[in-house]
């Protein structure tokens, strides 16, 4: 090894990525948006991908979400589990997730958004239910079942 290489230790996902393990597969959501999510894990365990199925709001919108922690070239990796999400209407949004027990917090922009998604697994992790907060009123319920 030359002077300017360094050994380090490989990189592993984080344990508060590996958390949301329980989101991989297929389900069904009821609410305010119907359709299907599918939740799997890109190549290496480091990022979790969604794609989604849904009407909303009475108009169909499938997207793609990115699920893990930034770590931008040369620098240490974040701690947020931090996703961008792009939809067939153009929109892209970026989120925060955070589980803690069997409640996931999905924060809409940054930590401690006003703007947020709150679930809870069932005991048996086959059902999430929860809603949608928007600042300012509005937002809605939805339920994922496990397909």
């Amino acid at each position: 090894m030359s002077e300017t290489e360094t050994e380090t230790a490989p990189q592993q996902p984080t344990p508060e990525l590996r958390a949301l393990d329980r989101l991989t597969g297929d389900w069904k959501v009821t609410g305010g948006a119907e359709g299907t999510v599918r939740y799997e894990w890109m190549a290496g365990g480091f990022f979790l991908l969604q794609h989604v199925d849904l009407v909303q709001f009475g108009r169909p919108v499938t997207g793609m979400e990115i699920i893990g922690n930034l770590r931008p070239f040369g620098e240490p990796t974040g701690p947020d589990v931090a996703s961008r999400y792009y939809d067939s209407q153009g929109n892209t949004f970026d989120y925060v997730y955070e589980l803690d027990g069997d409640t996931l917090t999905i924060w809409a922009g940054a930590k401690d958004s006003p703007a947020y998604f709150r679930g809870t697994f069932t005991p048996d992790g086959t059902v999430m239910t929860g809603d949608w907060v928007y600042p300012g009123g509005g937002g809605y319920s939805s339920t994922m079942t496990r397909a």
